[in-house]
């Protein structure tokens, strides 16, 4: 496989989406000698104010989640949804391993978020259940793969029929860069892509008001609140917070929203 090396005139490197123009040594590597522009970035931030591009030209972010083996972790995937909404791309919810779980917690997981307008998916790539219905949904996006390990990430792209890791050659010699961990699955209107860690998808210092606006129950309830500045932690006639009682909100979704809040850096800190 050949191998990129650092873009002349340039200390950054591309990152997992960017088109890149490159050139083939003879060695074998090749020299990116440009990068397109980009139609967006995902952007991670950090509470000391900087910021770190880990996706360009992504419409998408698919957030992957086993029902079993490990069991959902609601913080984990509430934060890749938020991250999604902060950055104004869509969301997408894959659940794995539905044959380790009971069907009626395979239900209340899909439920949970088809009910909030997230495409919802129940996948098993092993057995190949429901990925063709899995590649409509994605085939046309600009997509980013996300989860914990052990979620099924790379049974998803290797059933989807990814193979070539990111930075591969076309024919005419343009290929995508990326980090050498991040992998390439192109379909005809679109692409998918194996993202790094997920400790990539942190929301930094962030805002109630801002983290209260990516939890998208959220923002209708919170017109009513007594105080304009809500932060529906403790402030007496919180509209969200009364939701959250009456069951109009999910209440694993309310408790996601506090432990992001409260979590050093924006992460949802797993037990």
């Amino acid at each position: 496989m050949a191998q990129l090396r650092r873009m002349r005139g340039r200390r950054s490197m591309p990152v997992p989406g960017d088109v890149a123009f490159v050139r083939l040594l003879e060695d074998g590597s090749t020299v990116v000698e440009r990068i397109e522009p980009r139609s967006s970035a995902l952007t991670r931030r950090t509470v000391a104010g900087r910021s770190k591009t880990i996706a360009a030209n992504v419409d998408t972010l698919v957030a992957v989640a086993a029902l079993a083996q490990p069991s959902p972790r609601a913080p984990v995937l509430d934060r890749l949804v938020a991250f999604a909404e902060l950055e104004g791309i869509a969301a997408v919810m894959v659940l794995t391993k539905p044959d380790l779980a009971a069907p009626e917690r395979t239900a209340h997981w899909r439920q949970l978020y088809a009910k909030l307008g997230y495409a919802t998916a129940v996948v098993d790539p092993k057995h190949g259940t429901h990925v063709e219905e899995l590649r409509a949904l994605l085939c046309a996006r600009a997509s980013l793969l996300c989860g914990v390990s052990g979620v099924g990430k790379s049974s998803i792209f290797r059933a989807l029929g990814g193979e070539a890791v990111v930075g591969d050659l076309s024919r005419h010699g343009i290929g995508r860069q990326t980090t050498t961990s991040a992998r390439l699955c192109r379909f005809e209107h679109g692409f998918l892509i194996d993202s790094p860690g997920i400790a990539e998808f942190g929301l930094g210092a962030i805002a109630p008001r801002e983290l209260a606006s990516a939890f998208v129950e959220m923002p209708p309830f919170a017109e009513h609140c007594r105080f304009t500045d809500c932060t529906h932690l403790t402030e007496p006639g919180c509209a969200v917070r009364a939701a959250v009682a009456s069951g109009e909100i999910d209440a694993g979704r309310y408790a996601s929203y506090l432990q992001i809040l409260r979590a050093p850096s924006g992460h949802a800190m797993v037990q």
